[in-house]
């Protein structure tokens, strides 16, 4: 790892920052917050913005990263990135006063690589089409399903702890934990092993090979999930889980106050973002029995992403642990809040279409929050609007503060 002198002191210089900004009272009021809304105390619908088109963002270099070194480069992006945040659409984002690092290990997954072709529109955008070649065709291939080997490379965890201390000490506090998570979206991860359509396939002609697929994939996702928690591996205090904040009372009850590495004490979340067009019976057979035996080895968990699941809210909550699920752009937003339970969020996902055409339409923006803040007041839910999956703003990064100041408008008529 090396490091030169003006690369350290940029470094430094964005830790004062970022500590300037953990430190301001409002970061623990907006903790205290989401614990009340976490607990359904009847707040506001709360707010946040992630999963963002940096590449559209940057202006006067606030995002241009200066390490070379592969470790030190990803503190500086998260660095500049939470910076930049708090700075121009900070809504309800919570800073804390450290950084975490993590361990260097590494988790072996499932024993295949994902084969694909890609189109790219933007080269310099991370989303991109693809095309998944089935590496799961026949009885023959399933086999090459293997149980997940997690390693833990001690000496290089130290390495990179002794580092970060060194660069940030007296400035910024370092903590490290996690560095290898066991993603419970087996769909998701099987669409990009098998492609979309050879599973719908399959999922008519061959249920029972895909059954076959599911148990092979979910005793290999268990294993992993053992092996974390033997190794301590397992990062209690995140104070995120899936774009939603996660602070409450019995698991995360202030800043990194985590109740121990182990998974019973961790969030997790699951999907199946390919069942948006299949049934509700399909999701019942070949969804809801295997996540739920991974559930059960987490405290809490949130589900869903940009799935349609307002057709099918009574399967998910049976869903052990279940604290929020998603509610899509696909969904309809009223049948949604009418029939979810209401010990479970409404974690709403605008559509981050609106942000993306010629232009933005301020009404259309407020129209949309505005419905979706009434169908959850109806009812009675506790609800999270979480702007993601943003693609692109055509390079006019305003609109992502525009739409923030809409949806603060916006929910503060419904507090």
């Amino acid at each position: 790892m090396e490091l030169k002198k003006e690369e350290a002191e940029v470094l430094r210089t964005l830790a004062d920052t970022y500590m300037e900004i953990a430190s301001l009272p409002v970061q623990r009021k907006k903790m205290e917050l989401w614990k009340a809304f976490n607990r359904h105390d009847n707040t506001r619908p709360m707010v946040l913005i992630d999963q963002l088109p940096w590449n559209e963002l940057d202006r006067g270099g606030e995002l241009a990263c200066v390490a070379q070194d592969p470790f030190f480069r990803e503190i500086e992006f998260t660095l500049r990135s939470t910076i930049y945040k708090w700075n121009h659409f900070p809504v309800d984002m919570v800073v804390e006063p450290f950084l975490t690092i993590p361990f260097a290990a590494q988790n072996s997954g499932y024993g295949l690589k994902v084969m694909e072709t890609t189109a790219v529109t933007d080269k310099d955008n991370a989303v991109v089409s693809h095309a998944f070649r089935n590496q799961l065709a026949g009885e023959e291939d399933l086999d090459k399903i293997r149980d997940m080997v997690i390693t833990h490379d001690k000496a290089r965890s130290r390495e990179w702890r002794e580092a970060a201390e060194y660069v940030f000490g007296g400035i910024l506090p370092v903590r490290q934990a996690g560095g290898v998570y066991i993603r419970l979206g087996i769909w998701d991860e099987l669409a990009e092993l098998m492609g979309v359509e050879a599973i719908y396939y399959d999922l008519i002609d061959r249920p029972d090979f895909i059954h076959r697929i599911l148990e092979k994939m979910t005793h290999s996702a268990l294993e992993g999930i053992r092996q974390v928690n033997e190794m301590g591996l397992v990062d209690t205090s995140d104070n995120m889980c899936h774009c939603s904040v996660i602070y409450n009372d019995s698991q995360l009850p202030d800043f990194g106050a985590g109740k121990g590495t182990d998974t019973k004490n961790a969030w997790n979340f699951g999907l199946a973002q390919l069942f948006t067009s299949v049934s509700p019976a399909v999701t019942e057979e070949f969804e809801v029995p295997y996540i739920s035996r991974l559930a059960e080895e987490y405290g809490m968990i949130y589900y869903g992403c940009c799935d349609r699941l307002d057709d099918r809210l009574s399967l998910i909550s049976r869903i052990p642990h279940v604290k929020k699920i998603s509610c899509s752009p696909w969904s309809h937003r009223e049948a949604f809040a009418e029939r979810l339970p209401g010990d479970i969020v409404m974690s709403a996902k605008p559509s981050p279409a609106f942000l993306a055409g010629e232009s933005m339409d301020a009404d259309v923006v407020s129209g949309d929050l505005e419905r979706t803040c009434r169908a959850a007041q109806k009812n009675g839910v506790s609800l999270e609007l979480i702007l993601k999956d943003i693609s692109t703003v055509r390079y006019e990064p305003e609109r992502l503060e525009k739409w923030a100041a809409l949806a603060m408008n916006t929910v503060e008529k419904f507090g």
